[in-house]
């Protein structure tokens, strides 16, 4: 399974009241960091398919969720689980790092 995009309007129901882990990556088109995680995250979503969903939202087209939960700086990746936001990190990380923080926060067989 890919990443899923999510706009402001499928965030809650793509996101909130998904049934499994859901990282969100908030980024944009003109960001470079943004560009250099993509892959990774593209490799994630098809090694943890089932186990949490990869979900990206671009600031641009969809301002209104990033602004909700305060997102300064991209990349941004936030972890919801049940509802609620559980884990966040800023800025680009190589795939190591961000399965480490997957488990780290829960999400099994990510390390």
């Amino acid at each position: 399974m890919s990443t899923v995009k999510v706009t402001d309007e499928t965030f809650e129901q793509d996101v909130l009241k998904a049934d499994k882990p859901v990282l969100v990556d908030f980024w944009a088109e003109w960001c470079g960091p943004c560009k250099q995680i993509a892959p990774a995250l593209e490799q994630i979503a098809e090694e943890l398919a089932g186990k949490v969903t990869i979900a990206k939202v671009d600031i641009d087209n969809s301002p209104t969720t990033p602004a909700r939960y305060g997102v300064r700086g991209i990349p941004t990746m936030m972890l919801f689980r049940d509802g609620q936001m559980a884990s966040m990190k800023v800025g680009a990380m190589p795939k190591s790092k961000i399965l480490e923080w997957l488990s780290e926060a829960g999400v099994e067989s990510a390390a």
